[in-house]
């Protein structure tokens, strides 16, 4: 009876799932929306942010089910419902999909936004400046970056800096500054058709390398709104305005969003104590954790506490900031995060990248 979801989206789950294999099922498909069902009957639906609250609840995303975390309240069309009526409320609403249930509630169909409008979906504004650190030297993709500079290694048919900056500025943010190091005119020249008043390009240059935050002490004086700060190697495709309005809730000093990455060990895993002897065996365990992206949120006040021309990684501003400040980490799926600091990492970000586009 159900018409497209289990062909195209796959995001139709039941209420007994629990929270790490609807993650799963989340990163697998093309949407961060779940339908959950019971005999196919509609129940509710389950978002990346229902998932996201669990995480940071600390619930056990193991042995928890969906339908301990899912929403009490959710629209849907009835099947006497005309396609007008649906639309409206979609659009009114930003719904990301629409369910169409029958007098007994059961699951006839589902609307998809994309199916139903071409054009995207409106994002929010942010104000904020955005740092991205393009000075490496990219030594882990040579012989590449013999020629060319990371930041300008083609993620599809653009650069990722590119893909990095149109991202921000789909938020309508235009502040950009950039640091480079290694091939920095190759950089600029290539950025500089895309400069305008909605894309303000500032670059500062370490001249000798200062770590993954140091070199933002030359810049400290024109830093003055809340700032994204992104590595040159990773692609967020997220809702930026949700991560920013999750820092600004939380009044967090710096936030740093985490990938939520699940890692399945075809092994029995043994722990054993001195002399060898057996404590534990477990066979084939999983485990879950929280990955750094590389993407940060931080506070202007946080920037004088970078050291003036000296190493510094952004992980020692964090443990800094963590004693006396307030860090917060908010999770993404593991499919939002793009990494190509690898080959390995690369090419498999390449195969992620374009099967995202030729799905939706």
């Amino acid at each position: 009876m159900i018409k497209k979801i289990n062909k195209k989206y796959g995001n139709i789950i039941e209420k007994e799932t629990t929270i790490i294999e609807a993650l799963k099922v989340m990163n697998s498909c093309s949407l961060n929306l779940l339908i959950v069902v019971e005999r196919n009957r509609l129940v509710s639906l389950i978002s990346i942010g229902d998932i996201r609250r669990a995480i940071l609840n600390n619930i056990d995303l193991n042995t928890t089910y969906v339908k301990e975390i899912m929403r009490k309240d959710i629209l849907i069309a009835k099947e006497t419902d005309s396609i007008e009526r649906i639309k409206s409320v979609m659009l009114k609403e930003r719904i990301v999909c629409m369910p169409v249930v029958d007098k007994k509630n059961r699951l006839l169909e589902i609307h998809y936004w994309d199916e139903l409008f071409l054009k995207e979906k409106s994002v929010a504004s942010i104000d904020a400046q955005v740092v991205i650190m393009a000075g490496g030297f990219g030594t882990r993709l040579k012989p590449i970056t013999n020629i060319i500079p990371k930041p300008l290694i083609p993620v599809g048919e653009k650069p990722i800096i590119e893909i990095i900056i149109d991202n921000f500025m789909k938020h309508r943010v235009s502040d950009f500054y950039i640091s480079v190091n290694y091939k920095a005119q190759m950089i600029e020249d290539y950025l500089k058709s895309k400069e305008s008043k909605e894309c303000l390009l500032t670059y500062f240059k370490e001249e000798t390398p200062l770590g993954t935050i140091g070199s933002l002490y030359l810049i400290k004086n024109k830093l003055k709104k809340t700032i994204f700060v992104s590595n040159c190697d990773i692609i967020i495709d997220e809702d930026y305005a949700e991560i920013y309005k999750y820092h600004k809730n939380n009044k967090n000093d710096i936030t740093i969003v985490s990938a939520v990455k699940h890692i399945e060990i075809p092994y029995g895993v043994m722990e054993t104590e001195e002399g060898g002897n057996l404590i534990e065996m477990i066979e084939k365990p999983e485990y879950t954790f929280q990955i750094n992206t590389g993407m940060y949120i931080l506070e202007p006040h946080i920037i004088d506490l970078i050291p003036d021309n000296e190493f510094y990684h952004i992980t020692d501003l964090i443990e800094k900031v963590n004693q006396s400040g307030k860090v917060g980490v908010f999770p993404i799926p593991e499919k939002s995060w793009y990494d190509i600091g690898q080959w390995k990492e690369y090419t498999s970000t390449l195969a992620k990248y374009s099967n995202m586009y030729i799905d939706l």
